[in-house]
């Protein structure tokens, strides 16, 4: 009875809410237009592993908090409010009053569109539950295992709730095990995104409704080229400073190109308004070519470079019994050339010539982190030792080695880097690689059940912590049978020490001293290595002045809630730049 006349108090709130008048921002309106580089692998937001399905979700899905797009820091969202106790375990959120799901046809009515803390707890738990062939979802394996307090116990399935998680009145009270400097972080990624429990119920999940400020509207495949819709939410809770009703914008429109240099022909031809990373093989030219826009006042294009938490390798399937030998992942490691890559393929495009380990050596965004002693146990080229430890391992020469399966997705840069490090190892070590490229889903899904030997992967930064990084080699995430999928850890590497750093750096809840112990076990990881570092992605960014709010950072992490357009004037621009406004 109780929860029932909670519900009609929201109820009623919540009409007396829509009633009032919404405030219009002036420059409200529009359609903004980008590309995402391939299809999202997912509309599940729980199972998200790749940038493509993120970049979509952000918009749409949303959690307990968020993050800021300026500085990445956590900020409430769909909780209006946290509390943490003394002792740094339990977090109690406050949830809003009046957030909707978006309209669908399971939700008929208004209350039955009315997020619940009941919803907000269903979602944690179907996220730590076992999916239907017995494998656990990304977000329980990389953010929810071992954090909240008899999480395990309830993924094994031997309680039926989680005892962490409590409901009091309109709050969510989360207790963990231990604490976890890195806990709120964690939820506000796309993977702790609040599900509508009575869509689950209705078999629709993959629909995507959510409480976001931009509703799906699916993939068109009709069109020239495949095109996501997302259109505004009319009933978004949230306003900006000024009461101003959020999302400024009408819809965005995402455009699946695989192709780099079709996405800037789009961008140049006005189709789109931004572009991520430029081809690398017309950066030259565009920069030279179209130096009036950058240099006039106001400018019609912004050009960024903006390096990335984000590293590009290759992993070794560690249940190949040839690479089970540590000598021969480090002859592999010492016989690639970085620098070739990054100079005559990449063309500048990536940051720092020496390489470190797969956790992105920015010093701003990991003050503190030991980033000299992970270089002293990294690889720089050294064809000679390359070649002396294959010979160790019993194939001097390559001789009886056999030839490498090396996995990729289809794109320009992936296939020109794969063809040069294929050409490297032929030539250090006499072993040849055949490359096999398909698409990324498919690319995806044979690295989670090993078919392969070798594959490219890059990771992106789920939140500013090594944890991030690391999280893709940590042996207790590895299922006990070959036959299931190994989603986050896909090269089923086990290194005990590795594992045992990773756990008490994880649990440490001073941020200092968890760094300290996050480089120790990304110095284990690169003495016994599972992968090849390749580069540190540092894009060439450009985006036409006239948008607005649009915020860079290290995650690429778009936020497009805020974003609107209004082309500037020569005063109106020159007062912004002398105070450093956002542009």
């Amino acid at each position: 009875m109780k929860k029932i006349l909670l519900i009609f108090i929201l109820f009623l709130n919540l009409i007396s809410c829509k009633s009032e008048n919404k405030k219009t921002f002036e420059h409200a309106g529009g359609i903004f237009k980008m590309c995402i580089n391939d299809f999202p692998s997912t509309n599940i937001a729980r199972d998200v592993t790749d940038v493509h399905s993120a970049a979509v979700m952000y918009q749409v899905m949303e959690g307990l908090v968020s993050f800021n797009a300026d500085d990445l820091k956590v900020k409430a969202q769909i909780a209006e409010s946290w509390k943490v106790s003394s002792d740094k375990l339990t977090y109690t959120f406050k949830i809003r009053e009046n957030v909707l799901f978006h309209e669908c046809e399971e939700l008929s009515s208004e209350s039955d569109r009315l997020l619940t803390p009941e919803d907000v707890v269903f979602s944690i738990e179907t996220a730590c539950k076992k999916d239907a062939k017995g494998n656990p979802s990304p977000a329980y394996s990389s953010f929810f295992k071992g954090t909240i307090k008899g999480v395990d116990k309830f993924h094994e399935g031997k309680t039926k709730i989680i005892k962490g998680l409590k409901i009091e009145k309109n709050n969510v009270i989360i207790t963990l095990e231990n604490p976890d400097a890195n806990f709120l972080n964690k939820i506000a990624n796309i993977n702790a995104s609040i599900i509508s429990k009575k869509v689950f119920d209705a078999g629709q999940e993959g629909m995507m409704i959510g409480t976001g400020p931009f509703i799906y509207g699916g993939i068109d495949e009709k069109a020239d080229k495949p095109k996501i819709t997302l259109t505004k939410n009319e009933d978004y809770y949230m306003k900006d400073k000024d009461g101003n009703s959020l999302p400024y914008l009408d819809g965005v429109e995402l455009t699946i190109e695989t192709k780099k240099l079709d996405e800037l022909e789009m961008f140049e031809k006005g189709e789109t308004h931004f572009i991520a990373a430029l081809p690398t093989s017309r950066i030259s030219a565009m920069l030279e070519g179209r130096m009036k826009d950058f240099n006039s006042v106001p400018p019609v294009l912004v050009l960024r470079n903006n390096p990335l938490l984000a590293t590009n390798y290759y992993f070794f399937n560690m249940s190949d019994p040839r690479f089970q030998d540590v000598r021969v992942r480090q002859a592999f490691n010492y016989a690639i050339n970085r620098n070739d890559i990054t100079q005559n393929i990449l063309r500048g495009q990536a940051y720092e010539n020496g390489i470190y380990g797969i956790v992105p050596p920015l010093s701003s965004s990991f003050r503190g982190y030991d980033f000299k002693g992970v270089k002293e146990v990294s690889y720089d080229y050294n064809p000679e030792k390359a070649k002396q430890l294959l010979a160790e391992a019993g194939y001097p020469n390559g001789l009886n080695f056999g030839s490498v399966n090396l996995r990729l997705n289809v794109g320009d840069i992936h296939s020109a880097v794969a063809e040069e490090v294929a050409s490297q190892l032929n030539q250090t070590l006499g072993i040849n690689v055949n490359i096999d490229a398909s698409s990324f889903e498919q690319k995806n899904m044979d690295a989670s059940f090993g078919k392969g030997d070798l594959f490219r992967s890059a990771w992106f930064g789920d939140y500013v912590s090594p944890e991030t990084f690391l999280i893709n080699f940590y042996g207790k995430i590895v299922p006990k049978s070959i036959s299931d999928p190994s989603i986050v850890n896909q090269s089923r590497y086990k290194n005990s020490k590795f594992d045992e750093l990773f756990e008490t750096a994880k649990k440490e809840n001073s941020l200092k001293k968890s760094l300290i112990l996050f480089a120790e076990a990304e110095k284990e990881l690169m003495k016994n290595p599972p992968l090849m570092v390749l580069w540190y992605n540092g894009d060439i960014q450009l985006l036409y002045s006239k948008v607005r709010n649009f915020s860079e950072n290290p995650l690429n992490h778009f936020i497009l809630k805020e974003v609107y357009f209004k082309d500037w004037t020569k005063v109106e621009y020159e007062a912004a730049y002398k105070n450093k406004a956002k542009l």
